[in-house]
């Protein structure tokens, strides 16, 4: 089991992953700051202050955590447009024992509903299961995020269940689903990713 990742890029058939850089800090303040409005609703960090300061700690951390292998967070772009922040997928282990893991991601909300989020997960899976040697993957949603629900549902995972007033966001306490999906799940849900376009 790998404890850190190679920093390279990782492709999909329409996006560049990478590791955040230090000057990549405007290029995410431009992309959450439009998208607050509805990030918000969901994200704890999508406060409706969030502004540069914000930006620098997330690359600064993020950079660190890479180097620490407690977290592998991705830029998501495009390769025609690479300074465009189309937004971040993120895999970390939540038992390196139990070899499990956790993948949580978000989209700009003026590139939602064009199949990014879903193809930058389905990579972020691969990673999870090929690179890191994770058993077994899980993504959390807050109740009601019927989109991110949809990349779940299409990419395979198994609704397991319901944890109650798991995360505090805007002062209220959100319900959240969890999905799982299992090494052996994955490897078998791969051709179909192939087929989709998103690997």
């Amino acid at each position: 089991m790998k404890r850190t990742l190679h920093m390279r890029p990782r492709a999909t058939p329409r996006l560049v992953l990478r590791p955040f850089r230090r000057k990549d800090v405007d290029a995410v303040l431009a992309a959450a700051a439009p998208s607050l409005p509805e990030l918000n609703r969901w994200l704890p960090w999508a406060h409706t202050r969030y502004g540069r300061g914000d930006a620098v700690a997330f690359v600064r951390d993020s950079i660190s955590a890479w180097g620490e292998g407690r977290a592998f967070d991705f830029a998501i772009r495009r390769p025609e447009d690479p300074e465009r922040h189309l937004g971040n997928v993120s895999v970390w282990f939540t038992s390196r024992v139990a070899m499990v893991g956790e993948i949580g991601y978000w989209v700009r909300s003026d590139e939602a509903g064009k199949g990014i989020g879903t193809e930058a997960t389905a990579r972020a899976l691969q990673v999870a299961f090929e690179e890191l040697g994770m058993h077994r993957a899980v993504l959390r949603i807050a109740t009601g995020n019927i989109a991110s629900e949809r990349i779940a549902e299409k990419l395979g995972f198994t609704r397991e269940g319901l944890l109650r007033e798991d995360v505090r966001v805007n002062g209220v306490w959100l319900d959240h689903s969890v999905w799982g999906l299992l090494d052996r799940e994955y490897r078998a849900a791969r051709a179909d990713y192939v087929a989709a376009g998103w690997a």
